[in-house]
């Protein structure tokens, strides 16, 4: 207000001295255009009128005129000089400092520029203040928004954020690979263009989440891909502004494809248990039931309903037993005690308990020779158990006047020993072979050819594969008869050395 004020002042003071300036510019003018009419009368008139006029105003005339033109030259430099001063202090920005000229008028414009600068400079001080705190707030927003688009980007779930239009704002990789479309030539299109059209009930999903105004939206949804159909879990957010509005949706889909299978896998196991264990259980609470009724009145008969109890709770009890084991081998909690043995040692013990079995059946089962070196580094309480299973399997499914072959074979190359179990039985079809290792599968053709509960061969597989690093392998055909076998390296001799 009081540069405001000052200016004011100066203003009529200037405009003044502007108008004296002119009044004298005026006056010099017309002495000069008084002289020369004193000059013209001069040639035109007698001799002693123009020596009288002539010699009286001329001398005057210049007179005024010298004195006019000394005086607009005093002024003229005093007011070059503050305009000089003016102008340098416009040239370099700086605050002015204009000096004091002499005058009193340009003295007073020169201190009400010099207060209206310092006012300028505290003000353009404070705005480059505001200025470098706004650059610095940037920055960190821009920080801020980096931040997050890296976090984004390194989830491996797939995100997408769009717009209050549908439109994309973000999305990552994931997101990319899922729906196969380019991530920044997608940006600001609508979700619907670049999405497939058969994922059209996510598309709506997006929608209908901002449309309702919810916080948080769950959905399980089916995608096509490439390898097959995938579930994923999609959970929707919107986003709202300051004013409460939504301004946006975020999205993203966590694939638990394999979470609904091993949900599935539990669920199908306590079937598969609780029908197995409801089978003999029901024999042994049917039989038992008879005995205690007094139903049974001579010893044979009581004698063959213990013999079905009997068996019926030695197959209970194998069947809880290679649950257990199972269970163990997968979570890594059971113990293995693994030292150097001969496989070969282990296949005769195994025959002298199983041939019995065979000759019920009239069966023959053939062994070769002992080899020289066939020693592995196993648990052979486990391998025994292999060997029973794949034997014991044989016998079930081959018929009456079969045979069984059971061969050891050493690999010196590839320091590996091989054991197969060949049968002349019913075989395995080939659309089913995948599945045999299976917990609780059986082939469907064949079950009723003998009983089990479809969990010998898995066992086999956990012991030989997941136990003992081996490989377990099977060929079969229809009708001919079918080959198991596994393979186990050789006992290194570091290995004999250290025990």
């Amino acid at each position: 207000m009081k540069t405001a004020r000052n200016v004011y002042v100066i203003g009529p003071h200037f405009a003044k001295h502007c108008k004296m300036v002119l009044l004298v510019t005026a006056i010099v003018a017309g002495s000069l255009f008084i002289e020369a009419l004193a000059g013209w009368y001069y040639t035109g008139t007698g001799t002693e009128q123009r020596s009288a006029v002539y010699l009286f105003v001329t001398p005057i005339c210049y007179f005024i005129a010298a004195m006019g033109v000394t005086w607009l030259g005093w002024y003229g430099v005093r007011l070059a000089g503050g305009i000089k001063s003016l102008v340098q202090l416009l040239k370099t920005n700086n605050s002015p400092n204009i000096k004091p000229t002499g005058n009193a008028i340009i003295n007073e414009l020169g201190d009400a520029i010099n207060e209206h600068f310092g006012d300028s400079s505290i003000c353009v001080a404070e705005l480059e203040k505001q200025i470098r705190d706004l650059q610095i707030k940037i920055q960190v927003s821009q920080k801020r928004e980096k931040n997050a688009e890296a976090i984004i980007y390194s989830i491996r779930d797939a995100v997408i954020v769009t717009d209050e239009f549908d439109k994309l704002l973000m999305a990552n990789e994931a997101a990319g690979k899922l729906f196969n479309f380019d991530i920044k030539s997608s940006q600001h299109k609508p979700v619907g263009e670049f999405i497939n059209a058969g994922e059209n009930k996510f598309v709506d999903f997006l929608r209908q989440s901002r449309q309702g105004k919810v916080q948080h939206k769950r959905l399980e949804i089916d995608f096509s891909i490439d390898d097959g159909l995938k579930t994923f879990d999609c959970i929707v957010s919107c986003v709202y502004d300051e004013n409460e509005k939504v301004c946006g949706v975020v999205a993203v889909l966590h694939d638990i494809t394999r979470e609904k299978e091993i949900s599935k896998m539990k669920t199908d196991f306590v079937s598969q248990v609780s029908h197995e264990l409801k089978t003999p259980l029901a024999s042994i609470n049917a039989y038992s039931e008879m005995l205690l009724d007094g139903e049974v009145k001579d010893n044979q008969t009581r004698k063959e309903f213990y013999s079905v109890i009997q068996a019926q709770a030695k197959r209970l009890n194998q069947l809880i037993e290679d649950i257990l084991n199972i269970s163990r081998i997968e979570s890594g909690l059971i113990q293995v005690k693994k030292k150097p043995i001969s496989l070969t040692i282990l296949i005769e013990e195994q025959l002298q308990m199983i041939r019995g079995q065979a000759q019920e059946k009239n069966i023959e089962i053939t062994s070769q020779k002992p080899i020289v070196f066939d020693q592995v580094y196993v648990d052979s309480d486990m391998i025994s158990r292999v060997i029973v299973n794949l034997l014991s399997n044989a016998i079930k499914y081959t018929p009456s006047g079969g045979s069984i072959k059971i061969e050891t074979e050493v690999d010196e190359i590839a320091r590996l020993a091989r054991v197969t179990v060949t049968d002349t039985g019913v075989g395995i079809p080939e659309s089913e072979l995948q599945h045999v290792f299976d917990k609780f599968y059986r082939v469907s053709t064949n079950e009723a050819q003998a009983k089990g509960t479809g969990l010998g061969l898995n066992l086999v597989k956990q012991i030989i594969e997941k136990v003992h690093n081996g490989r377990l392998f099977v060929t079969s055909q229809v009708g001919v008869g079918s080959t198991f076998g596994f393979e186990l390296p050789l006992a290194t001799a570091e290995v004999l050395e250290t025990v």
